[in-house]
C-alpha cells in the first residue's frame, strides 16, 4: 500500500490546503474532489445550502445496482481562533510519522484516503457500486448531510450500509451519544444596581437555570445510566452566556447557549419538558412578581439523535474486514445516527484518535492512513467478488 500511501498524503495536504471551518464556504474543496474523480471518469452530484455557498457532494463507483458501500465525511473542520500551533494549521506538516494540520485526524484524512482509492477501484470490475458522500457542516450540528441523506435515499442504487469515517483509531463504534443545542433567552427588568429589589436582573435569572440544568444533571446520573459510555450518563454544558450593559446596571437581558449529550434510550423532548416545567413554575414565577412582562424563550438549534446499532450489516461487514471480534461507543456525536434514522445500517470507524480532533497541532500518524487504506482496499476486494 505504499504507493498509496505517498498519493494519500499528497492528497491530504490538498485538502488541508483549503480552510474549510464551518463559517466559511466549502466550494473549494468540493471543486477539487468534483475534479479529481471526474479525471477517473467519475461524475459527482451537488447538494446545495440554501445560500449555494457549501455543497454535498455523492458519487457512485461501480455498477448501478443495489446493496453498494456509502463511505461518508464531513469537508468541514473546527476553528483554530486563539489555539497555539506550532506549525501553519492549514499546511500539511509532516514529523516523522505524524502529519499535522486542522481535519488531518477530524476528518480528512479519511476523505484522502477514499480519494486515494479511486484509481484502484476504477481500474478494476467491481459487482456492488462504492458510494461516496461527502458533507457540510458537521460540526456545528450535521446540518447538511440531511440534504445528502434525502439524495441517497430517493434515488436508485440503494446502497447496503454506510462507513462513517470519523476518526476512531480504526476501531469499530456501533453507538454514541446524541446532542441537543439550546439557545434561551432572559429578558428581566433594568434599573439602578442600588435598587435590586425593584429590578429583575436577567443574568442572576440565567445562574439559577444553570444551577438547575447541572442539578438535573446529578439526578439522571443517578438513574439512567449506559456503563458503554464515558461519562456513562446524559451530560449537560452551559457553554456561553452573554448579557448586561454596565456594573452598575441590573441586566435586563442575558442569553445562555447549553446542551445536553442524551445516551441512547434518553428522552430528549422530556428533558427539555422538564427544564421548560422549572423555567414556567418556578423561575418566571418570581421573576414576574417584580414585572409580569418578563419572559425566557428557549430555542432548540441542534438536535442529533443517539446512535445504537449494535449486530448490523454495516457492523458485520467491518468486523468481516478487520478481523476485531468487539465494537465500542462513544460520547462525540457522529452522522452515523442520521443516517441509521433513515434506516441505511451504520457503523463508525475511520483513522486517526478522537483526542487529537479540535485540538492545536491535530495529527494524523501515517500509520493510521496505512490501517485505513487497507481496510479500504479490502472493501473494494468485497465489492469485486460481490460479497460486500
Amino acid at each position: 500500500m505504499s504507493a498509496f500511501l505517498s498519493s494519500t498524503v499528497k492528497i491530504l495536504e490538498d485538502l488541508i490546503g483549503f480552510d474549510t471551518t464551518s463559517r466559511n464556504t466549502n466550494l473549494s474543496m468540493i471543486d477539487y474532489i468534483e475534479n479529481y474523480l471526474s479525471k477517473f471518469g467519475i461524475s459527482s452530484q451537488r447538494i446545495y445550502s440554501n445560500d449555494q455557498n457549501k455543497a454535498n457532494l455523492y458519487a457512485t463507483i461501480g455498477p448501478k445496482v443495489d446493496g453498494g458501500i456509502v463511505l461518508s465525511g464531513h469537508t468541514d473542520v473546527v476553528p483554530v481562533d486563539g489555539q497555539n500551533w506550532a506549525t501553519n494549521p492549514f499546511k500539511l506538516t509532516k514529523n516523522q510519522n505524524k502529519l499535522y494540520g486542522r481535519g488531518t485526524a477530524d476528518m480528512k484524512g479519511f476523505i484522502a484516503c477514499c480519494l486515494a482509492m479511486v484509481q484502484p477501484i476504477s481500474q478494476v470490475e467491481i459487482k456492488r457500486p462504492i458510494h461516496l458522500a461527502f458533507s457540510y457542516d458537521e460540526e456545528v450540528g450535521c446540518i447538511g448531510v440531511g440534504r445528502l441523506i434525502e439524495l441517497i435515499t430517493s434515488q436508485d442504487p440503494t446502497p447496503a450500509c454506510v462507513i462513517v469515517g470519523e476518526p476512531t483509531s480504526m476501531q469499530i463504534v456501533n453507538a454514541h451519544k446524541g446532542i441537543c443545542v439550546m439557545s434561551t433567552t432572559i429578558r428581566g427588568r433594568e434599573g439602578h444596581s442600588s435598587r435590586p429589589h425593584r429590578g429583575v436582573n436577567a443574568i442572576e435569572a440565567a445562574a439559577a437555570l444553570t444551577t438547575y440544568i447541572y442539578e438535573l444533571c446529578d439526578e439522571l446520573s443517578k438513574i439512567e445510566r449506559d456503563e458503554r459510555f464515558e461519562p456513562p450518563y446524559t451530560t449537560f454544558n452551559t457553554g456561553v452566556i452573554s448579557g448586561g450593559d454596565a456594573v452598575n446596571i441590573i441586566a435586563r437581558e442575558c442569553t445562555l447557549n447549553w446542551e445536553f449529550r442524551p445516551i441512547p434510550g434518553a428522552n430528549h423532548t422530556a428533558i427539555t419538558a422538564r427544564i421548560n416545567s422549572w423555567i414556567e413554575e418556578e423561575l418566571l414565577a418570581k421573576m414576574r412578581k417584580v414585572d409580569p412582562r418578563c419572559s425566557v424563550e428557549s430555542i432548540r438549534e441542534v438536535l442529533v439523535p443517539p446512535f445504537d446499532q449494535p449486530n448490523s450489516l454495516a457492523e458485520e461487514l467491518a468486523r468481516k474486514v478487520t478481523g476485531l471480534n468487539d465494537a465500542g461507543a462513544v460520547a462525540y456525536v457522529t452522522e452515523a445516527s442520521l443516517f441509521s434514522q433513515a434506516s441505511i445500517p451504520a457503523v463508525v470507524i475511520g483513522p486517526g484518535d478522537i483526542s487529537q480532533a479540535h485540538q492545536p497541532d491535530e495529527f494524523v500518524s501515517l500509520d493510521q492512513l496505512s490501517k485505513c487504506l487497507s481496510f479500504l482496499n479490502q472493501l473494494v476486494e468485497l465489492s469485486r467478488t460481490g460479497n460486500s
